[in-house]
């Protein structure tokens, strides 16, 4: 299956877009070329329309930081690492090229992070995105800082029901249902996924610094729009801190679980305690009794047997009233 789509203005300020068939050509006037998993011959059809090399997968995982953004025949290549596979455990980070040029944007992937799906819904609405390929790719990375806030809001919601259960349930509940190691788990999860977006959104920072910095309008473009990258720069930066809260969140979560795990293993140890201190009278009791010596007095006493049963329950029931008065219990 051919995976390239182009988008063409139509309608006025309306974008459609279209999956290519094999044979078919770009269409003139495209905007936004997207590559999805592209194949050798889609690479060159691209490179032939617009002048420009094409990125392989190899290439873009094997990119050194200083390759990450530059220019070529007048080209920006930028790459950027969008989160994908949110919606799972272990979210991952997909590496996707973005290539400005004057005419048209190209877009270089092989996953598909839910970003894409949410900015395609937003331009097949009127006036959901400018004619422009700095307007394509200024809605593009707002629908990936979108995606991200949405993603931490998802997982600030699951950190403030995982310290519901721990902090709001009862402690012998908590430790019957494993919910300690259970929301250890959790935190680990979590944890990985703000690693992913903060990591995300550092990479997109990058880009639109540089765009902010060193993109100039080329004088053939179309008219009618300017990109505002700051705004977008802020943006990224505000769910930044917000993933440094939440991951200060987890780290607070993480030392108040382990903080009452160490509070059951002293109740456990605890108790240990107490029966052995209770048990230690009784036992020393039985161990004098116990002895093989011929001049025991008691051992021919007919109440001896009674006597030092009533010893051993007698100096075990003290240790424990004196653990109840002094509240050690």
């Amino acid at each position: 299956m051919l995976l390239i789509h182009g988008i063409c203005p139509e309608h006025g300020d309306r974008l459609t877009h279209q999956t290519l068939g094999r044979d078919e050509p770009i269409p003139a006037g495209s905007v936004w070329i997207d590559l999805l998993n592209p194949t050798s011959p889609e690479d060159k059809k691209v490179e032939t329309h617009l002048g420009i090399s094409i990125p392989t997968r190899e290439e873009m995982h094997d990119l050194e930081p200083s390759e990450i953004i530059y220019t070529e025949n007048g080209a920006h290549y930028m790459t950027a690492r969008i989160i994908c596979q949110s919606e799972t455990n272990v979210p991952i980070l997909a590496d996707v090229t973005f290539i400005l040029t004057e005419t048209a944007l190209v877009t270089v992937r092989y996953d598909e992070p839910g970003a894409f799906g949410i900015f395609l819904n937003r331009v097949a609405k009127p006036g959901g995105c400018g004619v422009q390929p700095e307007a394509v790719m200024e809605g593009l990375f707002e629908a990936v800082v979108d995606r991200a806030a949405e993603v931490l809001r998802g997982v600030g919601d699951k950190i403030d029901s995982a310290s519901r259960r721990i902090f709001d349930g009862k402690s012998s509940d908590v430790e019957q249902g494993g919910a300690y190691q259970g929301v250890i788990r959790k935190i680990g999860q979590y944890e990985h996924i703000i690693s992913n977006v903060r990591e995300s959104m550092v990479s997109v920072e990058r880009v639109l610094l540089f765009l902010s910095a060193n993109y100039k309008r080329p004088k053939k473009a179309m008219s009618g729009f300017s990109p505002e990258w700051r705004t977008s720069i802020r943006d990224v930066q505000a769910i930044e801190e917000h993933a440094t809260f939440l991951s200060n969140k987890l780290q607070f979560m993480l030392n108040a679980t382990l903080g009452l795990v160490s509070l059951e293993q002293n109740k456990i140890i605890k108790l240990f305690s107490v029966v052995a201190v209770v048990l230690m009278p009784p036992t020393l009791i039985a161990s004098i009794y116990g002895m093989n010596f011929k001049a025991m007095p008691e051992l021919e006493w007919p109440y001896g047997y009674p006597m030092a049963l009533g010893m051993m329950v007698i100096f075990a029931i003290l240790p424990y009233l004196f653990f109840r008065w002094k509240k050690w219990l």
